[in-house]
């Protein structure tokens, strides 16, 4: 059940507008897409190299991530693990101005195994395989917002018999943190032409977030950083799934697959900052929440016209959508906005290797739409005027994914190498809050209250290297 500790609501509500609704905090939005929701390409280099495309191939063990069928494809036992080097850039464009933010990451992206049990040639069922995979993912995201002297929040509410000019300086939001997956799975080979695997997956995630904004304030002649309220603060989570899947041999040459991923289950712990108007004091309080992200589909074909070239292009589909566990006006206004709001987004991938002897050539690319439809809200323009404005990439936006990578296979080992570029562009709305809705920005007792959104637009492109060694017997 949702815990509370003195607070009565426990996510604020901004002024966000939609087709005339309101709609929950940005960044509750933002994570509930971007890291409960999401379906990153993250798994062995050979798997990253190819854009994740291998539903109807199998033979990796990342493959569990597309269709746990692939577990059935394998002939002996495998081992591997996989570093990855990860370089997240933010660019973000306001009034013309740019700042650059980088967050660098080297860690275990990925470690997995397969067990093979030959059930022998008396029996159409030829092997069953048990694997365990785990992949793990930085969170860090930092963006930048650079300063707009033309806009002036003027704040008449606080102290009626004062008015206060606040001159906004600029804005930063950072998160760091990881995002786990451990998954284990069983495949099953049927006279070489049918292949059947299921799985179950635990999650986990770890962050910290902060939103901070500065202004001049005209009353004391201070330049300062406001913490939103709410911020910092610490969630972590975990949660459950389960996927089942199988991959069907046409011919020699044709492969088709499907699977089905079920929603993901996740129980959320949010440690937070609370602040209170014209009292320098700071709470710390707690809260818990239930989430449950969508289900997906995957349908998958490969075209494997030789030993040495092969083919494959998945399509994945989110069927369902994001739903809190309602205990209050806050989960109904989260409810309602993904709703109204959040489209089940496609993703097509397509990936293909090459082998030359014991090199290996590999290739992908793929594509995800937009999780949300056009949106609105009252925004800054560059004069510091107001005006209502729509956006077709509002908070998420499309991500286009390039792979490429080689490999060489010494028989019992081997060695694999990619490259990843991840680029999505979207619009970062922040700086609304209100007192009365408790959403404002403070700093010692004071708060700075807007009631328009400033919107900077953000190019975020990430540049990952990864190395498999891996052991086959």
């Amino acid at each position: 059940m949702l815990k509370k500790t003195l607070l009565l609501i426990s996510i604020p509500v901004s002024f966000l507008y939609l087709k005339g609704q309101n709609t929950p905090d940005v960044s509750v939005i933002t994570n509930t897409t971007d890291i409960y929701s999401g379906n990153p390409i993250n798994g062995t280099a050979k798997y990253n190299a190819m854009a994740g495309s291998i539903g109807a191939l199998g033979g990796d063990i990342s493959s569990v991530n597309v269709n746990p069928a692939g577990i059935g494809v394998f002939i002996t036992n495998d081992v591997n693990l996989t570093l990855g080097i990860n370089n997240n850039k933010n660019t973000s464009t306001f009034v013309g101005k740019s700042l650059t933010n980088k967050n660098n990451n080297t860690d275990i992206n990925n470690a997995g195994g397969v067990v093979s049990f030959n059930i022998g040639d008396n029996s159409k069922w030829k092997f069953v395989n048990v694997g365990v995979n785990y992949s793990n993912r930085t969170l860090d995201n930092t963006v930048r917002s650079d300063a707009n002297g033309n806009i002036k929040i003027v704040d008449d509410f606080s102290y009626p018999d004062t008015v206060i000019n606040y001159t906004y300086l600029g804005h930063i939001y950072d998160r760091t943190g990881n995002q786990s997956k451990m998954n284990f799975s069983v495949g099953a080979n049927y006279d070489n032409r049918l292949y059947l695997g299921a799985g179950v997956n635990l999650h986990n995630s770890y962050f910290s977030q902060s939103d901070r904004a500065g202004f001049y304030s005209d009353d004391d002649k201070t330049s300062l950083f406001y913490d939103k309220q709410y911020t910092p603060y610490d969630e972590h989570s975990d949660g459950f799934s389960a996927n089942i899947g199988v991959i069907a041999k046409l011919s020699n040459q044709f492969r088709v697959g499907a699977a089905i991923e079920s929603p993901t289950w996740w129980n959320i712990e949010r440690v937070y900052n609370q602040y209170y108007f014209n009292y320098n004091q700071v709470d710390l309080f707690r809260e818990d929440r239930t989430l449950m992200t969508p289900m997906k589909a995957t349908l998958s074909a490969a075209f494997v016209p030789s030993k040495n070239f092969a083919l494959n292009v998945d399509f994945i589909q989110g069927i369902t959508k994001p739903k809190y566990k309602e205990y209050g006006d806050a989960e109904r206004e989260l409810n309602d906005f993904f709703s109204d709001s959040y489209t089940n987004s496609s993703e097509v991938r397509v990936g293909a290797e090459y082998r030359i002897a014991a090199f290996r050539l590999r290739g992908g690319y793929a594509y995800q739409g937009n999780s949300f439809d056009n949106l609105s809200l009252l925004g800054y323009n560059n004069d510091g005027s107001t005006s209502e404005q729509s956006f077709s990439n509002l908070i998420v936006g499309k991500r286009n994914t390039i792979g490429a990578g080689l490999g060489y296979d010494f028989k019992a080992f081997y060695i694999d190498a990619s490259y990843q570029n991840i680029t999505s562009e979207y619009s970062n709305p922040f700086l609304q809050g209100n007192v009365n809705s408790d959403t404002g920005y403070f700093n010692g007792g004071y708060d700075v209250n807007s009631k328009a959104y400033a919107v900077s637009k953000v190019k975020n492109t990430r540049s990952n290297f990864f190395v498999t060694v891996g052991w086959k017997f």
